[in-house]
């Protein structure tokens, strides 16, 4: 990974961090963006803070655009940005939910990928990696919002993997089980987080995709679960 260069996406997040770690420590370069995400975040040398409202699609062409011009390239884009909203039947979903939930794990995916590919297909072994959610392999109720854009996101994902095979440019989805963040446990302080996933874990199985080894993996979506027993 030494001479990787790595654009991350919702880099300082509860899953975030760990990521943005575990490509730390195996030396890659790595571009860590968030709305809100410092150099004093990772004090490591090899990395970069890039903040970013992923909103806003001229943010984000600027952004991709800076990391081409000082770096030259770019080997790996690991999308982690993502947020999660549920509780309501979609009968009672409005319409400010749904946007939200659309903008945060569907639009800003589409408009990161779309300026990265590029640059990604021009690395010898491009990667491209999206963190989706366990949720999104089938529906739930009262979820509707959030696992319809989670499972368009797996779509877009494969797709991009069949385009892009010419280009040896791979692009695979992680589907985490619940996560041991933060924001998990405070939303569901009655849980058993011993049960949860550990974000150190996902980390892991992101670097190995990312990983030269990998080269012959794309267009999956890959669970993974806590496995109970």
């Amino acid at each position: 990974m030494k001479d990787k260069v790595v654009f991350l996406t919702g880099a300082n997040g509860g899953l975030g961090t760990s990521v943005t770690r575990a490509f730390l420590l195996r030396g890659a370069r790595v571009i860590g963006s968030s709305l809100r995400v410092s150099a004093a975040d990772f004090p490591e040398p090899n990395f970069e803070a890039l903040p970013m409202d992923f909103n806003k699609l001229d943010e984000i062409r600027r952004g991709v655009a800076r990391i081409i011009e000082r770096y030259g390239q770019l080997d790996a884009l690991v999308h982690v940005l993502g947020g999660f909203a549920g509780g309501t039947t979609v009968a009672e979903t409005t319409d400010a939910m749904w946007e939200q939930m659309q903008a945060i794990n569907l639009t800003s995916a589409f408009h990161v990928f779309r300026e990265c590919i590029p640059h990604l297909r021009k690395s010898k072994n491009g990667r491209l990696i999206a963190i989706g959610s366990l949720t999104a392999a089938q529906p739930h109720a009262n979820l509707g919002a959030y696992v319809v854009f989670k499972s368009a996101l797996a779509t877009l994902v494969k797709t991009i993997a069949l385009e892009n095979a010419d280009a040896n440019l791979t692009a695979n989805v992680i589907l985490p089980d619940t996560m041991d963040t933060p924001a998990n446990r405070k939303s569901m302080p009655d849980a058993d987080f011993s049960k949860w996933l550990k974000t150190t874990d996902v980390g892991e199985l992101v670097l190995s995709l990312a990983d030269e080894s990998a080269r012959h993996l794309t267009g999956l979506a890959i669970p993974i679960e806590v496995h109970h027993g």
